[in-house]
């Protein structure tokens, strides 16, 4: 391999969302390059590492578009009901509920599949995929911005010549930072644990969002008698929760699970994590542009980040694709300004929103958690104002991109 190579597009970062824009380029005939710091054969380790992602059904439909979707159908576990409630540890769930049911809008809400078995799908479309060359093991540390092009300088001393630079590296992305993109965003007070159960009923594929003082506990049905734990705690209280032994973290669990599954017993690892907002200022450079997490950090109280990503992965690649086609520069401000036009106010709402519900629910007065139960129960009668919270999200609301209505770009 020569230390220069030349591509229309580089891409730093090659995880769940930056593969996905790659092979998404690619098929549209961009000469792309997807840079990542994990060689594929340890992305797709066999080991179940317990962390999983609740796929939005366009976002579902966009993985059928790519070729993903084969490889990932055994795999998924469609959503067909949620239900969000409000309660304590100690009290239990509130007896007004909010219950979301997939008949009404005529397909799963969404499916929940593991991490790992989306990267095994991404790596099986990626090896047949024309136009797509992966670097890895391989870091982006440095960019030149000249006229007409970038050089991406990699550490181990080669480098990519693109018309474009995506940084998909992820929150703390340190090419926006090398960009002078600057972001804002505060801390959640919180902390993110999650960990996979297993149970003894089946779970008929329902989902719980249960807010608790501290935060939502969010049960997520997996495949087979399995659930996904996504469970928000103060930040003082997180790390004594996850230093537990098993036997203790176990009952912990199950104070905050109830019975309705029979028996559950955590299984796999867990996981902590601080939980953040954070967004960025801007989208684009020169010659750069932000997509994933490196633009937009949110809270995962509705399971949204990681659609978010995909959303950006659509309208980014029918808006360079697009311009490719026309004999345009896929690097010129004009052409990125329509993705950030098209992609930052809808994430920055979503992600306010988010925050803003998060800091609703994550409390125990008397007045405000009254009115969050009525406004559940009201919202619960109201079948058109349930109905858009669906489709809301299930990445079906706005002008959507190709992909995510399932056609080829």
């Amino acid at each position: 391999m020569s230390t220069d190579l030349s591509f229309d597009v580089v891409i730093a970062g090659g995880g769940l969302v930056g593969l996905t824009l790659g092979i998404a380029l690619a098929k549209g005939g961009l000469e792309t390059a997807v840079v990542d710091t994990l060689a594929p054969e340890v992305a797709t380790g066999a080991r179940f590492d317990g962390r999983v992602s609740a796929i939005a059904y366009a976002s579902c439909r966009m993985f059928e578009a790519l070729g993903m979707w084969p490889h990932l159908r055994e795999h998924a576990q469609p959503i067909l009901d949620i239900i969000v409630s409000d309660g304590t540890v100690e009290k239990g769930a509130s007896p007004l509920f909010l219950h979301f049911d997939h008949t009404e809008i005529g397909e799963p809400l969404g499916h929940l599949i593991e991490n790992r078995h989306t990267r095994i799908a991404q790596q099986a479309v990626a090896q047949h995929t024309a136009h797509l060359t992966q670097i890895a093991p391989a870091t982006v540390a440095n960019l030149e911005v000249h006229p007409g092009y970038t050089r991406a300088l990699l550490r181990d001393g080669r480098s990519a010549k693109a018309s474009l630079c995506i940084a998909a590296d992820g929150r703390g992305s340190p090419l926006r930072a090398l960009m002078g993109i600057k972001s804002i965003g505060w801390p959640c007070g919180q902390h993110g644990i999650v960990t996979t159960v297993e149970h003894e009923r089946p779970h008929q594929g329902v989902a719980q969002e249960y807010f608790l003082p501290s935060g939502p506990f969010a049960i997520l049905p997996m495949v087979g008698n399995r659930s996904s734990l996504v469970w928000t705690e103060r930040e003082d209280i997180a790390p004594r929760m996850m230093a537990l032994s098993d036997e203790d973290f176990a009952h912990q669990v199950r104070l905050r699970f109830t019975d309705y599954l029979g028996d559950v017993r955590p299984v796999g690892p867990r996981w902590s994590y601080p939980l953040t907002l954070n967004l960025a200022r801007r989208y684009t450079a020169p010659r750069f542009v932000l997509a994933g997490d490196a633009a937009h950090g949110v809270h995962p109280i509705a399971g949204q980040g990681f659609n978010l990503g995909l959303r950006d992965v659509a309208a980014l690649a029918q808006v360079l694709i697009e311009a490719a086609r026309l004999g345009r520069d896929i690097g010129a401000p004009d052409v990125l300004a329509e993705y950030e036009k098209w992609r930052r106010f809808d994430n920055t709402l979503m992600g306010l929103s988010m925050d803003a519900l998060n800091v609703l629910f994550s409390n125990d007065i008397a007045p405000l958690r009254l009115a969050r139960d009525v406004g559940l129960a009201i919202t619960d009668r109201l079948p058109p104002v349930r109905r858009f919270f669906m489709r809301l999200a299930g990445g079906d609301v706005g002008a959507l991109p190709r992909l995510l209505r399932g056609e080829a770009i």
